[in-house]
């Protein structure tokens, strides 16, 4: 994979209780050269019904809003809200997505039982890893 050090792949798990519940979701975070003065972009590589993927998404903590960033604010923490984004309304806002519970519930099937397909074979067994890792570690997340 060609290095580049403001791509950062990540994997979340939908949260408990949700119709993401079950889910892995995988991504990918754009970092800007200014960072953490600036935020970062946030991409979509598995679909779940509420971002689109391959899309720049619109969050108060996206390179769309850079207004509401926080220097302070870690990578984990605007995971962690991201996680918590998921569970709201698109409201129509740059890559959000309203589909219905039962499809998410679906989606979030899908999502757990296969990572993303990249086109870069070094992509792929990251993506791979990242997912099996996930699933390993889902009891601890209990």
């Amino acid at each position: 994979m060609q290095d580049n050090i403001f791509e950062w792949l990540f994997a979340i798990r939908g949260a408990w209780g949700t119709e993401f519940e079950g889910g892995i979701y995988h991504g990918r975070i754009l970092m800007p050269a200014e960072y953490p003065f600036k935020p970062p972009a946030f991409v979509m590589m598995t679909p779940s019904g509420r971002f689109e993927t391959g899309t720049k998404i619109c969050l108060s903590i996206s390179s769309y809003h850079p207004e509401s960033w926080q220097p302070s604010w870690s990578v984990q923490s605007a995971l962690v809200a991201l996680i918590a984004f998921m569970q709201t309304p698109g409201n129509g806002a740059i890559g959000s997505l309203d589909t219905s519970t039962d499809v998410r519930k679906e989606m979030a099937i899908d999502a757990r039982n296969s990572p993303p397909k990249q086109s870069i074979t070094e992509k792929q067994l990251v993506v791979d890893a990242l997912h099996q890792r996930m699933i390993e570690s889902e009891e601890q997340s209990k």
